[in-house]
């Protein structure tokens, strides 16, 4: 296994940490910042899920710059991210910081997208991730990431940065959703 896809599979072993840091009740008391007050452990689980998601873009780095893109890096990264993105979703649903039906769109589009990669997977064929799920992504991690600081440090001015990420990246995981499907419909069209 090359360094990229080593940096990718540390991603995923990340998302259970950040998990148990995110929902387990545990005894790390509270921090005020910014005027909002935030639980000690829901700011390491963001930190925590801060850093697995920078991991995307350095996996990326290295694999172009040294040469290391492989079939299964390309398989194995949007999958990282959308274990990543999932598990995070779901625990701020748990927390109440997230409409279940947002989860749901976003969830929804990404087992899609993953089933058709598996058909395609299946016929020695493997999607690379376009440029808009890229841009997808990134506000998704903007949009989770604001939700689990609790808006900081824009709560301390009111302004609602956190739910116009989590929108926009709504939004972008539709209109990549119906992209990604225009582009691959001979995929699905051959097994028909």
């Amino acid at each position: 296994m090359n360094l990229p896809n080593k940096i990718t599979v540390s991603r995923m072993i990340l998302i259970p940490v950040f998990m148990v840091f995110m929902l387990a009740d545990l005894p790390l008391g509270t921090i005020e910042m910014f005027g909002t007050v935030i639980p000690v452990g829901h700011l390491i689980a963001a930190c925590l899920f801060i850093f697995a998601s920078a991991t995307d873009w350095l996996d990326g780095y290295y694999a172009r710059k040294l040469n290391l893109v492989t079939n299964f890096g390309k398989f194995l990264d949007p999958l990282a991210d959308k274990l990543l993105i999932t598990a995070a979703l779901i625990g701020l649903v748990q927390l109440d910081l997230l409409a279940a039906w947002i989860a749901i769109i976003i969830i929804s589009r990404e087992f899609a997208v993953t089933g058709v990669r598996l058909i395609a997977a299946a016929d020695g064929d493997v999607i690379a991730a376009s440029p808009l799920g890229k841009l997808k992504t990134v506000f998704q991690i903007i949009g989770i990431s604001a939700l689990m600081l609790y808006n900081i440090p824009f709560s301390a001015i009111s302004f609602p940065f956190d739910q116009i990420m989590i929108w926009i990246a709504t939004i972008l995981t539709i209109v990549s959703g119906i992209d990604y499907f225009v582009k691959n419909k001979h995929i699905l069209a051959k097994q028909g």
